[in-house]
């Protein structure tokens, strides 16, 4: 673990090797667990605003979902994460022909329907972010269903904070991130 600024950094981020393969677990994180995408207020509102026009990219199911839980719910926990489908998918996924799970909502926003990517904590795995009073702590959430994403950037030397670089600046800024190339840099480089 190291400190930049605000946050407290796992070194897997960058000791680590990942690049999603669709191909291999068919986007497994968006139908698995027991979760939805943890959304801060800012992006539950954001939800709220789209979903109009997000709507059309849905499932059938999804859109039920949604109407019958909200577009972002508040856990037992008071943390807001988006809806699922009986437990299982989230209610934003829809699926290829190849049926591997897709967000609707970043589907929306690659049609130009939407200018919002998808809740951050999506764009950021397999990091995850858990704020605290004073600081943040950013993690590598390892989990089996990645191990493909795993062996793939072992194969391409893409370590995990290169692979999510535009959700690490979304979220954090260019020069925390400049500071995070810079650290891995000056570790690897030893």
């Amino acid at each position: 673990m190291f400190q930049l600024g605000k946050t407290i950094v796992s070194e897997d981020i960058i000791e680590k090797d990942f690049v999603c393969n669709l191909s291999a677990c068919k986007g497994a994180c968006c139908i698995d667990g027991d979760a939805g995408a943890p959304l801060d207020k800012a992006e539950a509102k954001i939800l709220e605003s789209i979903y109009p026009k997000v709507k059309p990219f849905l499932r059938k199911e999804g859109i039920e979902a949604i109407e019958k839980q909200g577009t972002s719910i508040v856990t037992p926990l008071g943390d807001l994460e988006t809806p699922l489908i009986d437990g299982a998918d989230c209610a934003y996924v829809i699926f290829d022909e190849n049926k591997t799970a897709l967000c609707g909502i970043e589907e929306a926003y690659n049609q130009g329907e939407v200018d919002w990517k998808k809740p951050v904590s999506c764009h950021l795995y397999p990091i995850r972010v858990k704020n605290y009073t004073e600081f943040s702590a950013v993690n590598y959430d390892k989990w089996e269903i990645c191990d493909d994403a795993c062996t793939l950037g072992k194969e391409l030397q893409v370590p995990i904070y290169k692979f999510v670089k535009e959700a690490l600046i979304r979220k954090f800024g260019e020069d925390w991130y400049l500071e995070l190339e810079s650290i891995a840099k000056e570790k690897f480089s030893k």
